[in-house]
């Protein structure tokens, strides 16, 4: 939360459209993409994996929708179709890291350039429209004056943020990241839960692909270029740790906001795509280096030394305790100081 407000402040202080209400409705708007993939990839890196094809599925979800329609298809018929080809994309994904024992981040290059490639022969080279005013409405527009994609994106956080905290998978999920030799050994569906996590990651980029086809009114194989980093991006500043079992889908979530908001005052700012990319890419590496090795053991010593200042603790002792008087040495009556000898506990 102190990460956000200092990036709302500095938006404020670069733009004065920033705290206009027609921005942070962009924001969200935005944001709410961005999360809905950070979510997916979040369900991808808790188990130590990655998936870098939620961009080329978003993509291929937004022409494959737009596709079925104008071949007069209903919208509901076409979201279930559309959600079972992105089924088997990562179903796809699952089996190569798993069966195949491909490395994750190479099995998922390989698919994004697969999947991409495919977006664009079924788009047959130019972007398709979409008039179809039911799956529009469903995916975009408001209920009450809120956002529908703030609406899916919040539900899609509830759903995964319960079926993480108090299902048995959501905490297989956690055990496999932390320890996936341990997990197989103790019996856990090692492989079918990896797999699963691969498929769901890709059902909730073919969600966001709908929500990015309805918004803009189109399908094309670009339109998801990108947010495959952004997705990373937003899962590691939201806590999650490249080498698994840590994290949750609501830090995810925030972690998609904060990428929302930022990339929302470089666009205020006129900052061009390029310079947006180092960025994004500066921040997926101060993420885990806060997250992981020597990032970790500096950020406890500062919160170890921020504690003891705020709290007056008293000078850590040889141990790592508070020191006490048995860690200071004994003085003697002529000033030298002599070593304390050893307290006993007598039974009576």
């Amino acid at each position: 939360m102190i990460t956000i407000t200092v990036v709302l402040v500095i938006g404020a202080l670069l733009s004065p459209y920033f705290l206009s209400e027609a921005n942070f409705r962009n924001i969200l708007i935005t944001g709410a993409v961005v999360s809905v993939l950070a979510v997916g990839q979040f369900m991808v890196i808790v188990t130590a994996g990655i998936d870098l094809s939620v961009g080329a599925v978003a993509s291929f979800s937004t022409v494959a929708s737009a596709v079925l329609m104008a071949q007069g298809r209903s919208a509901w018929s076409t979201v279930a179709l559309s959600l079972l080809a992105c089924g088997v994309i990562g179903l796809v994904n699952g089996a190569l890291v798993v069966y195949a024992r491909i490395t994750p981040f190479i099995a998922t290059l390989g698919m994004l350039g697969v999947v991409q490639g495919l977006a664009y022969l079924v788009q047959g080279g130019t972007y398709v429209r979409i008039e179809n005013q039911a799956f529009i409405g469903l995916f975009s527009g408001d209920v009450g004056g809120v956002p529908r994609q703030v609406l899916i994106f919040a539900l899609v956080t509830v759903i995964f943020a319960v079926l993480m905290r108090w299902s048995t998978f959501g905490r297989q999920l956690y055990a496999i990241g932390g320890n996936a030799e341990a997990a197989h050994l103790s019996g856990l569906p090692v492989k079918r839960n990896v797999v699963a996590a691969y498929v769901i990651s890709a059902a909730l980029a073919s969600i966001a692909g709908f929500m990015l086809a309805a918004q803009l009114g189109e399908g094309s194989s670009r339109l998801g270029q990108g947010l495959e980093l952004d997705s990373i991006a937003a899962a590691v500043v939201g806590g999650a740790s490249l080498f698994g079992g840590l994290g949750s889908p609501a830090a995810a979530v925030l972690g998609g906001l904060l990428i929302g908001t930022i990339s929302n005052i470089m666009n205020l700012r006129g900052v061009a795509a390029e310079p947006q990319l180092i960025i994004k890419g500066f921040l997926i590496l101060f993420a885990v280096f806060v997250t992981s090795g020597k990032g970790a053991d500096l950020r406890g010593s500062l919160g170890a030394m921020a504690k003891s200042v705020l709290f007056h603790r008293r000078p850590l002792g040889s141990a790592g305790t508070p020191a006490t008087d048995e860690d200071s040495p004994a003085v003697s009556p002529n000033g030298e100081s002599q070593p304390r000898e050893p307290h006993t506990r007598t039974s009576k």
